[in-house]
């Protein structure tokens, strides 16, 4: 009986041959990883955010690896012949390059085009030494005014104004410049990812070329179909639906910042509470004064 064993399989979702002696080779086997990473990424924010964006390019992620699945068996090519009997399924087009170049250009798409970060307004006071009793603070949220710098009880002159400034500028909107930068960042590790699959012999040079290409004119194919999306109002009225307001689904991260406007939630309590305390302390000591007060006339 213990001789009678069925062979065991491998996983191949992450199992990528590499030459260990070649260190390049390790870093392509791990570059091997992205796409599954960019999985993590996006399940993890969508369930943090409930952002319908988000939800919208991981449904776009998905459709393109369909597409990659219906062309590699139109296709049928095999791959290179070095990794043909260890390498499963088809080689054109390559499903790496075509998946983390969907994500760039779909990303790059978002930032440059569609992403439109609200500026701080004219009248959102930018000293660096403001204090609460100044008025400016988080309760203008409503008002769409940023609220960048807080008053650092005690702290030197220049220390307020150095923190302040290092403050601005990690929660401002990003610039134009910026974005572009991150766009351009997201394509160099694309283009990465797709040379390693050439590099690890997985796919020829032409399979990882058509990947990318089919990545790219996927993204932009996706993005045209969510603009028609957002502009008829379909966005809007799935968003209405009974089970995206079940999940609290929402689209704001085309126009905010989630982690700053969550800081201006934060912060806008904290005043409430110290405001509070602040009347709580006043009528105490009213109360106090009042009592000394009957005190001395009787």
């Amino acid at each position: 009986m213990a001789d009678d064993v069925t062979p065991l399989a491998s996983l191949s979702l992450t199992h990528v041959y590499y030459n260990p002696d070649d260190p390049i080779s390790l870093l392509c086997a791990w570059l091997a990883l992205v796409p599954q990473a960019l999985c993590v990424v996006y399940v993890t924010l969508i369930w943090s955010t409930r952002e319908a964006e988000v939800a919208l390019m991981f449904a776009g992620q998905l459709a393109c690896e369909a597409v990659n699945f219906i062309l590699k068996r139109l296709i049928k090519e095999e791959r290179p012949a070095r990794i043909h009997k260890t390498g499963k399924g088809y080689g054109m087009p390559s499903s790496h390059a075509q998946f983390v170049f969907f994500w760039a250009v779909a990303l790059g798409l978002f930032l440059l085009a569609r992403h439109k970060p609200i500026s701080p307004s004219k009248n959102t006071k930018t000293r660096s030494n403001a204090r609460p009793q100044d008025g400016i603070g988080p309760s203008s949220v409503s008002n769409q005014i940023t609220y960048y710098y807080r008053y650092y009880k005690d702290a030197p002159a220049p220390l307020t104004a150095i923190t302040a400034d290092i403050e601005r500028f990690a929660h401002e909107p990003w610039s134009f410049a910026q974005r572009s930068l991150a766009s351009f960042c997201a394509l160099v590790l694309a283009a990465f990812v797709a040379w390693s699959r050439v590099y690890l012999g997985y796919h020829t040079p032409k399979q990882v070329l058509v990947g990318c290409l089919a990545g790219v004119l996927s993204a932009v194919g996706w993005f045209g179909i969510t603009y028609v999306v957002r502009q008829t109002g379909l966005l809007a009225f799935a968003l209405d639906l009974p089970v995206a307001r079940w999940f609290r689904l929402r689209d704001l991260v085309v126009e905010e910042d989630l982690c700053q406007a969550g800081w201006e939630k934060w912060e806008s309590r904290k005043g409430v509470q110290a405001a509070n305390d602040d009347k709580d302390a006043q009528e105490r000591r009213n109360v106090k004064q009042q009592g000394k007060g009957k005190s001395k006339a009787s």
